[in-house]
Parts: structure tokens; C-alpha cells; sequence
């Protein structure tokens, strides 16, 4: 047996000439170190021709919470200059940019259309959320490397910030105390040596300068700086920190994420040349089985992959609701049980024929084909309704019989058939053949109306009547069938 696999999406990629870059560095580095990759970054950007200009940002903001994470916004060129589109465009970036050490970006387009809540570093999230923070960095690790060697996905990050450097300053209470030092004495000369205190603001008459108290920048690289910290006590002398203290290196996290009360960690992918998001939401629900993820770890997409499970759930429930308030309408309408479902015949034609040209296409089932396939219910069964109306008038005003009616009717509504359909056709044209900034959205429209009303024109024309002949000869024999058992009534006759 043949099965026909239909990739299914949820938005188009848009080319909008915008693409947006997360740069992630190992968690140890510096500022300095980062504004360098960043830089480095930058500079093969704008080396590629497509490219028309960027901006740079680094360092903590209310986007950036850690300081080795980054954002580019590039700007491309007008689709009629540069003349390929945007995925062209990051696909032809990706390996210039990875041989630049030290620092890795992601890469995505801007969409007009999204409904993402969260700035990531690919296009699609899968966040993992426990009770336990140690549990949950071990499983998202081996979730994550499972992950990176599935075929369906690429750029496979995580958001986890576990392993950074943190220096533990053990105090010496018994001689802190007898050198007159207080822990919050300690606490405060610290934060003036690293915590870039102000002190002053000058004044000038156009300007206003803010005074930074902290050490020399060259000073704060090295953990072994601490050495020449010194504490003035309550003595008055300086006594240095090193005389009092121990330091122990140690990890810690450099961001904690939650989802609720829980911590939690989000995992991002972008879905590799060839493959559709449905693809890769079946490859990491297998992925995860595979693993043995421990039930106490709970598992869900967010965004766009949330959105687009949530949709697979409901594309059912939205088709069989238009085809009942469908059967509904002409129930009334024709005042039959059987005319409707003959009207109805037609629709499955369209379907395939929209299928069939999203997959000619290379276009995905997402939610504007779907939008699409749903037009094509009210656009397609004109055709059936301007055959059934007239014969159904012929049988039962003229007393013609079926055969000759449904002929009658296919003679003298071919025309105007045919010029409803050309007009729906020539009509969706333009959304499958444009061009221009956001045709992607479009096009999946006007692809699924012109290949539905190709396939349904050619079919229904002739199914149509033979469907109609045959429910009738139906409808005939039920109606026989309830006459035979019908028993007469039997009145008695008087003798005279």
C-alpha cells in the first residue's frame, strides 16, 4: 500500500530583508573578549554582498542577561539587488561565520507574522522544566546531544548557564575580627573594586559625566587581583585581604531560567534544508523516548512549535465543522438529505488538488494553505449548486426525469461554471506567482486555490452528474422499500 506523506508547517519563512543573530560565547569570557567576537562577527557580515548594513549589541540589557550572549540585526539589500532570498542568504553566512573562533551566532529571519513571546537563538523552542536543577542539567545535556544528531534539525542550542567561574572568599572570622574588619567592611571594598560604584557626577554646561570608582580594567582579568586588595579597618591601618582570607574557585550558574515556580531550560532548533516543522516535532518527541527522560521532567514546545501542535489538534474540528454547517445550509435550502451530500461530493476533489500543488510546489500544509483549502469548500461547490438547483427545478416543474434534467443542467450552466471558476482562478494568481517583501505568506494561499479549482473543474463536471443519478436511484429505492412496507388499511363492507 502507498502512503503519501504531506510535510505540514505553521508560517512560511518570510523574506523581509531583516535577519536577526544571537552570538553565544563560552560562559568564562570577558567583556572584552566578547566585544572582540563580535566584532569579528560583524566584519565577515559585512563582507557578503547581499548585506546592506548591521547593528551590534553587547553586554546586559533586558534581552541579554548574561554577558557572553549577543545580538546582530542585519539589514540585507532589496530582494531586486541582492537576487537571493533571505534562507539563500543564511545558508551561504553559516560557514564563514563558524570559522570565526571563540564565539558562535545564530541566525534567523524577521517575521512580520509570529507568535513568539521570547527572544531565542533559532526559530523553534522546546523547553524542559523540574523541580530538581541538578536532574534537569544532566537530561537536558543528553537531550541535547541527541538532538545535534538528528537529521531534521540544525543549530541546536540551549539556553543552560551552568558553568561559570566563581571565586569563594573564605573568611578568617577569629582574625578578621581581631584586625578590627567587619564581613561588611569586606563586602564594600569589594563592590568599590569590581562593582563599578558611583561616587560623583560633574557638571559642565552641556554635558553631565558620571564617576565610576573600580579597579584598573587590567587588574580585573586575573582571580590572583585579590592579593592586592586591601581592607582599612576600624584601626585605621590597611591590612590585605589575603591576610585573612582564602579563595576557592568554584562553577556556578551564570543564569537561572524558570517557567512558573520551576527552573527550566529552553532548547532551539531550526529545521534543516528538506524537512518541515512536523518532521522535526515527531523526531524530538522520538528523540526524547529514546533517551528514557524520567517522568518527573516535564516536556513542551513553546512558541511557534506550541502554536503549530496546537493547530494539527484543531485542522480536523475546523474542516468537519464547515462541512456540517455546509450540509446544513443546503439541507434547508433544497429541503433533502440527499441533494447536500451530492453538493458536497465536489470537495474532496479540491483537496487533493490543493495538496497536490503545495507538494509540486515544495510548499508545506501550514495554517495559510489551510485557510486556503477552506475557501475552496465555499468556492468549489458553486459548481454542483448551479447543476443540482437547475435539474432539481427541471424534475420537479417540468416533470422532466433525472437523466434528462442533470443533462439539461450541465448544458446551460457550463458556461457561467466556467466563467465563476476562471474568475476564482485568475483571481488567486497573483498570491501564487507575486513577488515582493512578505510573498512567502501569500503564496501558499494562492497556490491551494488555483490547484484545488483546476482538479475540481476537471472532476466535477463529470462526477457531479453521475453522483446525482446515483443518490437519486437511491433515494428512489428507499422510498419503494418503505411504500412495500407500508400494510393497507382494511375496511370492512357491509352486505346490503
Amino acid at each position: 500500500m502507498l502512503y503519501i506523506v504531506v510535510p505540514k508547517g505553521f508560517f512560511p519563512v518570510q523574506d523581509t530583508g531583516v535577519i536577526q543573530g544571537v552570538s553565544q560565547a563560552p560562559q568564562d569570557v570577558s567583556f572584552a573578549a566578547m566585544v572582540r567576537g563580535q566584532q569579528a562577527l560583524a566584519r565577515v557580515i559585512l563582507q557578503d554582498p547581499a548585506v546592506e548594513s548591521l547593528s551590534s549589541f553587547v553586554g546586559i540589557d533586558g534581552t541579554n542577561i548574561t554577558v557572553n550572549s549577543g545580538r546582530i540585526l542585519i539589514n540585507l539589500k532589496p530582494l531586486d539587488v541582492r537576487k537571493v532570498d533571505i534562507s539563500t542568504v543564511i545558508r551561504r553566512l553559516a560557514p564563514k561565520l563558524a570559522a570565526v573562533s571563540g564565539i558562535t551566532l545564530y541566525l534567523q529571519p524577521v517575521q512580520d507574522l509570529t507568535v513568539e513571546d521570547r527572544v531565542s537563538r533559532t526559530q523553534y523552542q522546546y523547553s524542559l522544566e523540574d523541580p530538581n536543577a541538578n536532574e534537569l542539567n544532566l537530561w537536558t545535556n543528553k537531550l541535547v546531544d541527541k538532538l545535534k544528531m538528528l537529521p531534521a534539525l540544525r543549530d541546536v542550542a540551549t539556553d543552560q548557564q551552568n558553568e561559570g567561574w566563581e571565586e569563594h572568599i573564605v573568611i578568617d572570622r577569629l582574625t578578621a575580627s581581631r584586625l578590627g574588619i567587619t564581613p561588611n567592611l569586606i563586602d564594600q571594598t569589594l563592590y568599590d573594586a569590581f562593582g563599578q560604584r558611583q561616587v560623583s557626577t560633574i557638571f559642565t554646561q552641556l554635558n553631565q559625566y558620571h564617576v565610576v570608582l573600580e579597579i584598573t580594567p587590567e587588574l580585573q582579568r586575573n582571580p590572583h587581583a585579590l592579593d592586592d586588595i586591601y581592607i582599612r579597618s576600624t584601626a585605621g591601618g590597611e591590612v590585605p585581604l589575603s591576610a585573612f582570607t582564602h579563595f576557592e574557585p568554584g562553577s556556578a550558574p551564570l543564569a537561572v531560567n524558570h517557567e512558573g515556580q520551576f527552573p527550566a531550560v529552553t532548547i532551539s532548533f531550526d529545521l534543516a534544508s528538506g524537512y518541515s516543522l512536523g518532521d522535526a516535532v515527531s523526531a524530538i518527541d522520538q528523540a526524547r523516548e529514546e533517551i528514557g527522560m524520567p517522568a518527573s521532567i516535564e516536556a513542551s514546545f513553546q512558541g511557534t512549535a506550541a502554536a503549530f501542535r496546537a493547530s494539527l489538534r484543531n485542522e480536523p474540528l475546523l474542516i468537519l465543522a464547515a462541512l456540517v454547517t455546509v450540509y446544513i445550509v443546503l439541507g434547508i435550502l433544497y429541503e433533502s438529505y440527499i441533494h447536500p451530500i451530492t453538493i458536497i461530493s465536489t470537495l474532496p476533489s479540491a483537496g487533493v488538488g490543493a495538496i497536490l500543488a503545495l507538494m509540486i510546489c515544495g510548499q508545506d500544509l501550514n495554517v495559510i494553505a489551510l485557510i486556503g483549502i477552506i475557501l475552496l469548500i465555499g468556492i468549489v461547490k458553486k459548481n454542483a449548486i448551479m447543476m443540482i438547483d437547475f435539474a432539481l427545478e427541471a424534475q420537479r416543474g417540468e416533470g422532466k426525469p433525472p437523466r434528462e434534467a442533470i443533462y439539461q443542467a450541465c448544458l446551460l450552466r457550463f458556461r457561467p461554471i466556467m466563467m465563476t471558476t476562471m474568475a476564482a482562478l485568475l483571481g488567486a494568481l497573483p498570491l501564487a506567482l507575486g513577488t515582493g517583501v512578505g510573498s512567502e505568506l501569500r503564496r501558499p494561499l494562492g497556490i491551494a486555490i488555483v490547484g484545488g479549482l483546476l482538479v475540481s473543474q476537471v472532476l466535477t463536471l463529470y462526477t457531479t452528474p453521475v453522483i446525482f443519478l446515483t443518490f437519486d436511484r437511491l433515494a428512489t429505492q428507499v422510498s419503494k422499500w418503505k411504500t412495500k412496507d407500508v400494510v393497507p388499511e382494511t375496511v370492512p363492507v357491509q352486505a346490503s
